[in-house]
């Protein structure tokens, strides 16, 4: 795959190149025979909430590792602020970095694992003190400050590392998967209060993550890679909602996707010979489109309408419920069309019991709005 970063909106990418707290230039890493990294630049804006998401072995980590400093690049450089940090060891980098195993010493309390990397700094004792307060302030664990980390939860124990990671000032913080080991109702309550603390503090977060909810919850940008390369780099809600590649539509969410060819291109409306829908698709686009050409046509479960009978849609398949799962605030469906390919739908469960009761083998008639689907030519 060769790389092609998708880049901001014109306004937002001169912005980026005026306000960069962190500029990657080529950066790439191998070790043995396989690329870790390979040929990435990217700017992340000072105070951005910036995500490096993607699966294991996509080369996130390593990426995080170099901006850290404990791994140097093959080719490439790392700016920080406009100065090359490429080859200055991790202690005389302007970073901190907040460890997925947290690492908190566990002989210390909670107060002097926050005040350890203060001690290694001319800062007085009474400064000190009054920082490692303002941090356990900041995080809300003042009442634990005695604790040994045996005695503290998972949660605490994720507070007392970012807390100890911040109190240095550091103009970037780097957080590799720092949620992994919480509960998921945890990790969510958690997801908001860093996106709080970051608010606050004006500090560039930058999180390496494979989970793409926390990654759409708390980022202000998502760098998605694969193979060690960008394969879309985007605000969460286009990511989502126009993604460039196959790749990028299946990673983020659930999608439906139907392998197509142009009929024809007229206005910002393409006309879709799709046989897996046995059905004419339509979908606005402003690309151009040739007759014959073979295309990809992605629509998302929730853009997808359980049509009542005797209603019609420009786009319109009919299938048979295969499979439901109830999730309590929406219910998902599978409905198998007569090519055997299977569309999958939701339903927001509003009012108890007060929706279209749908059950196993039930024939439906589904539609989708021209404008609620995107093309994929890759």
């Amino acid at each position: 795959m060769t790389q092609t970063p998708i880049s901001p909106a014109p306004a937002a990418a001169a912005t980026a190149s005026m306000t960069a707290s962190v500029r990657l230039e080529g950066i790439t890493k191998s070790f043995g025979t396989t690329y870790a990294v390979n040929n990435v630049s990217l700017d992340i804006q000072q105070g951005e909430f910036f995500s490096l998401l993607g699966p294991s072995g996509c080369g996130k980590t390593t990426l995080l590792r170099m901006l850290a400093g404990f791994e140097t690049p093959d080719r490439g450089r790392v700016l920080i602020d406009g100065q090359d940090m490429t080859r200055v060891p991790p202690y005389e980098r302007p970073v901190n970095m907040m460890f997925q195993s947290y690492a908190l010493f566990p002989h210390m309390s909670v107060a002097d694992n926050i005040a350890f990397g203060l001690k290694q700094t001319p800062m007085a004792r009474q400064q000190r003190t009054e920082r490692v307060q303002d941090m356990m302030d900041l995080v809300q664990i003042s009442p634990l400050a005695k604790r040994k980390p045996h005695q503290l939860s998972g949660g605490q124990r994720q507070r007392v590392a970012l807390a100890r990671a911040l109190a240095r000032h550091p103009r970037i913080l780097l957080l590799d998967e720092p949620l992994g080991a919480l509960d998921k109702k945890l990790r969510e309550k958690t997801q908001f209060e860093l996106v709080n603390i970051q608010e606050r503090l004006g500090t560039t977060f930058i999180v390496v993550t494979h989970d793409q909810e926390e990654a759409m919850t708390m980022s202000s940008r998502i760098a998605l890679m694969r193979d060690g390369q960008i394969e879309q780099l985007d605000a969460p809600r286009r990511l989502y909602e126009f993604p460039a590649t196959r790749y990028a539509a299946s990673f983020i969410g659930s999608i439906n996707l139907f392998e197509a060819r142009v009929l024809q291109h007229s206005g910002d409306e393409i006309r879709l010979a799709c046989d897996e829908a046995g059905a004419e698709l339509r979908v606005r686009s402003s690309e151009k489109m040739l007759p014959g050409m073979a295309l990809t046509l992605a629509v998302r479960p929730e853009k997808v309408r359980l049509l009542a009978p005797g209603e019609q849609s420009l786009n319109q398949v009919r299938g048979r419920i295969k499979e439901i799962a109830y999730l309590g605030g929406n219910s998902i469906y599978h409905a198998e069309l007569p090519s055997g390919k299977r569309v999958q739908f939701t339903q927001s469960n509003v009012q108890a019991l007060a929706e279209q009761p749908l059950t196993w083998e039930q024939d439906v008639s589904l539609g989708w709005q021209p404008d609620s689907c995107s093309v994929l030519t890759e």
